[in-house]
Parts: structure tokens; sequence; C-alpha cells
């Protein structure tokens, strides 16, 4: 009897294994949705008026939560290509130094589609699958306005679009042959120019800003 327990016992780790074999292998698609935090590491430049830059006046930007969705294709078993997408975005500029007066002054919204290719280090058979990526982000702006009665005094707020480096790490837990619980972090470099004038239409307006975001991601990851 002891014998026959332990028999059983092999063949149904076996076949556990045999199951977790399954987890990533090439031409698989991983789909991973979840809850996605963008917090910018803010980096302001000083405000341009007319061509002359005005002494610590700066701008500072709000974290915003969004649902994220993410596309990743396993040319092969160690290798995938990722597409990350979310819904918009939703930031407020926030003075700072001399424009501190100001609170918050802007909104903006934004898209930032990041494209990596990840490395998976652990064999397919473990349900613990860590990976990291390194890629491009494009980070498109737009519905920029200003608010809480800035829009008396200014208009014509544009923000610059963004292309940089992104990386990333994260990891997939498997619990089913199909499901895992995902986690994962990119690191994003994102500049961007803003300029502006006043309502009338007169005065030219510019500052930059490096935004250079954390993302934060947690959630559930789908193979098919």
């Amino acid at each position: 009897m002891k014998i026959k327990s332990l028999s059983l016992a092999i063949i149904s780790a076996t076949a556990l294994l045999s199951g977790a074999a399954q987890a990533y292998e090439a031409g698989d698609f991983i789909v991973r949705a979840g809850l996605v935090s963008v917090n910018p590491d803010v980096d302001s430049g000083n405000l341009h008026a007319a061509g002359i830059e005005q002494a610590d006046q700066k701008v500072d930007v709000n974290n915003d939560s969004q649902l994220g969705l993410s596309l990743t294709y396993m040319v092969q078993d160690n290798i995938g290509i990722e597409l990350l997408a979310a819904t918009p975005f939703s930031h407020n500029l926030q003075g700072k130094g001399g424009l501190s007066g100001l609170n918050d002054f802007a909104e903006v919204k934004h898209l930032p589609p990041t494209l990596t290719v990840q490395y998976y280090p652990m064999q397919n058979n473990s349900a613990f699958q860590p990976y990291v990526g390194l890629g491009l982000n494009y980070t498109i702006f737009f519905s920029e306005k200003f608010i809480n009665g800035a829009d008396a005094a200014f208009g014509s707020l544009e923000l610059d679009d963004s292309l940089g480096l992104a990386a990333q790490a994260g990891f997939d837990y498997q619990i089913t042959d199909n499901w895992s619980l995902n986690a994962a972090v990119w690191y994003m470099d994102i500049d961007t120019t803003g300029t502006f004038k006043n309502a009338d239409g007169s005065g030219d307006y510019k500052i930059d800003v490096s935004l250079d975001p954390w993302v934060y991601m947690a959630g559930v990851a789908y193979r098919f």
C-alpha cells in the first residue's frame, strides 16, 4: 500500500509538472490587464516669457491611475514582444517655486503606447515567470487646457509628443494553465516642451519638462 501510494504521488507530481511545462512557449499570446499608475519624476526647467528665462518659475505634475492592457507575442520560448496600452491618463500641472501661487493651473491627457522586447530567464516548466524588457515609448499629449481661473489669463496650451527609451521588469505567477497573476514596473524617458500664450493671443511662453515616470501595473494575465 505504501509503494502504491508513493507511485500515485509520483504520477500526480509528474502530471502537475507536465501541466506547468505549458507555461509559455513560442507562438503564445499573453494578454495582461490591470490597474496602471503613472508617477512622474518631474525635472522642470524655468519658464521662458518672450524668450527670457524667468528665475525659479517651474511646474510639477501629479500622479494618475487608469486601466491598462498589454499584449505579448512569444517569438521564442524565452523572448517576447509586448505592446502596452491604456485608457487615457489625466494629469494636473501645478505651479512650483515662483509659480506656486497658481496651484493646479492646467490639465492634460496622454496616451503612452510602449513597445518592448522581453526576456524570460526561467524554463517554461516554472509557474513563476519573471521577465525584463527594453524598448521605446511614444507619449501622445492631447486635450491640454488651463483650469481654475488660469484660463482667464492664458490660452493655446500645447505639449509636444515624446519619443524615448523604456525599461521594464515584471513577473507572472501561473495559477491555472491559462491564467496568471501579474505585476510589472516600467521606467520611461518622457520629455516635453509646453507652449502657451496670453488669453488675447499675445505673448509667447515656453517651458521644458522631463517627466520620466515610474509606471506600475498589477493585474492578471491570460495565455492563449
